[in-house]
């Protein structure tokens, strides 16, 4: 099949296979995040955490509750990885090193999944199953938890029976708690199982012994890798038990699992947009942030799949693509989609290397993850994202017209935009003083492969990926050292934590004001106008912070 059909025919699968499924799971999400009914399975964990589920938190309680969740989280996988050689499961491996610890459980908490080592030489199962997979269904927990909180806030007086309460959000145990039992569990059991019947591997045994085609045997690492790929997609983490992550034919074996692997990194911050419009009574809204999304990561997919097609270079020209670094059972426009997807989101999962996408398909790949993982973005924080784009959207064409601006109904003022601004610039800071540290000291370009603007690439690749939350590399940056995990974890802790403080700080704000009626010079948000102005935004943005940084990269090697 020529290679153009087969990248459109697998666009088309995949669109319409989220448009069957998006709906029906952003309703559903609605009603888990609006409902104040409790499972049994919930009550005992909200007794196990001496917690009130019904209790209507203020945003610095639910701040705090959130902040101390992950503490706890990051110590425990902190000690988890320093002593892994005492427990059970641990294969004979060695401890981490502090440096290397210290990021791993940053890394994990903050929904990064950046690793600095090669999972089946370095990680017991122990370790894999009750540190890194628990934090991978928990910290994308966190993050829907506050995109609702966030949603709540705005929906906040929109109706009658409104519990009103000023800068009450709702409850994070509540939260955490249905995200983890009522969404990510489901699913995963179910696509676990498709995973094992499509020849993903699924066993405690440390080791395998296989034939190979020259007649030898060889000693490779197993793993229980279907129960942990599942929620590595689906909670758009990206932590891969082997090296090479989603290449690894023992996580993604087939065509077939590389499409369900895609699908699922992509069908919770979509349905989470569409739970927006549900909660804030405006499916109109949510339908607005979902298009603006798609039309993102359409554009970058067409783009990184025609980068890798038909991208510069003598040898891809001649050969019909670029397949260095790529599977041959995926192929080019298998490998351009997962990379659009993994970046465009907070995922991180790659099942091609990037550090062999051509000059502009890895550029392609810099620019979705420093439009701030909103195309669609990771699970929740795809969407709190957008809609810090879309007030700074309103805001500045309530500027054009002369009017207090306001999204839906809530007047955005010197205090609100102040707060949007802290977080607008808050990963642009850490992404550039971030390679301006790595390329500064020594011990930054040690780590690199390539000399020129390739290795400028790498690192800027690596700090990018940290300080967005993503967790993919390149491959050409040796990162297990002091400085770079050092450097790193720092990038990724203040990447996580300080913009979803400022996103439960505005959810506070909005909760305590009364909505404004709509009058003839209210900007409407729903409508196509507003996703070509929000689209228009989100590039800008991304533009003019990073275009001089791109330019030393990625753009410079594409124009040699």
């Amino acid at each position: 099949m020529n290679a153009v059909v087969a990248a459109v025919l697998q666009i088309v699968v995949l669109i319409a296979a989220l448009a069957l499924t998006v709906p029906l799971l952003g309703r559903y999400l609605a009603h888990i995040y609006t409902s104040e009914k409790h499972l049994r399975a919930e009550k005992v964990a909200y007794r196990v955490l001496r917690v009130d589920p019904d209790a209507d938190q203020h945003w610095r309680s639910y701040a705090l509750a959130v902040l101390g969740f992950s503490l706890v989280g990051l110590l425990f996988l902190y000690l988890l990885a320093r002593t892994q050689q005492w427990l059970p499961l641990s294969l004979g491996f060695d401890p981490f090193p502090s440096d290397g610890a210290w990021n791993t459980a940053v890394s994990f908490v903050a929904n990064t999944n950046w690793q600095w080592y090669s999972g089946e030489v370095a990680a017991g199962n122990l370790l894999q199953m009750a540190g890194l997979t628990v934090q991978n269904f928990v910290s994308a927990a966190v993050g829907m938890a506050v995109a609702a909180a966030f949603a709540r806030g705005l929906a906040r007086g929109r109706g009658q029976g409104d519990r009103q309460g000023r800068g009450r959000v709702g409850n994070f145990w509540a939260d955490l708690v249905r995200g983890v039992v009522r969404v990510q569990l489901p699913i995963s059991v179910v696509s676990a199982l498709v995973l094992i019947a499509s020849g993903t591997m699924q066993t405690l045994r440390s080791h395998q012994t296989i034939s190979t085609l020259g007649g030898g045997e060889q000693t490779v690492t197993s793993a229980a890798a279907a129960s942990q790929e599942v929620i590595k997609e689906l909670g758009t983490n990206g932590g891969g038990i082997f090296n090479v992550n989603s290449a690894h034919p023992w996580e993604n074996p087939t065509p077939f699992t590389n499409m369900l692997e895609i699908f699922l990194i992509l069908i919770i911050p979509f349905a989470m947009a569409w739970a927006f419009g549900l909660i804030v009574r405006d499916r109109r809204q949510g339908g607005a942030i979902l298009a603006t999304m798609a039309v993102l990561l359409l554009g970058g997919t067409a783009l990184l799949t025609w980068a890798e097609l038909a991208g510069p270079g003598t040898a891809p020209q001649l050969a019909g693509g670029a397949m260095e670094g790529k599977e041959t059972r995926f192929g080019e426009a298998a490998s351009a989609l997962f990379a659009a997807a993994t970046t465009g989101t907070s995922t991180g999962a790659v099942n091609a290397m990037h550090d062999s996408l051509t000059a502009p398909g890895g550029g392609i790949t810099l620019f979705m993850m420093m439009l701030g993982e909103v195309a669609p973005g990771g699970v929740g924080s795809g969407l709190y994202g957008m809609l810090m784009l879309a007030i700074v959207t309103v805001f500045l064409c309530g500027l054009m017209v002369g009017r207090t601006p306001e999204y839906l109904g809530k007047k955005i003022g010197r205090h609100e935009i102040s707060l949007v601004a802290v977080y607008i610039l808050v990963t642009p800071i850490l992404v550039l003083v971030g390679a301006a540290v790595a390329v500064s000291f020594p011990a930054g370009p040690e780590g690199i492969l390539n000399s020129g603007a390739h290795g400028f690439s790498e690192m800027l690749y690596a700090v990018t990926s940290a300080a967005n939350n993503n967790g993919s590399a390149f491959g050409g940056l040796t990162s297990g050292t002091p400085f770079w995990n050092t450097l790193l974890g720092v990038l990724m802790l203040f990447g996580r934590f300080v913009p979803l403080v400022v996103v439960l700080a505005l959810a506070g704000r909005f909760a305590s004001t009364r909505p404004l009626p709509v009058g003839a010079g209210t900007l409407p948000t729903h409508r196509p106008l507003f996703v070509a102005l929000l689209t228009g935004v989100t590039l800008v943005v991304v533009g003019l912070t990073y275009v001089p940084a791109l330019a030393l990269g990625p753009i410079v090697e594409s124009l040699s």
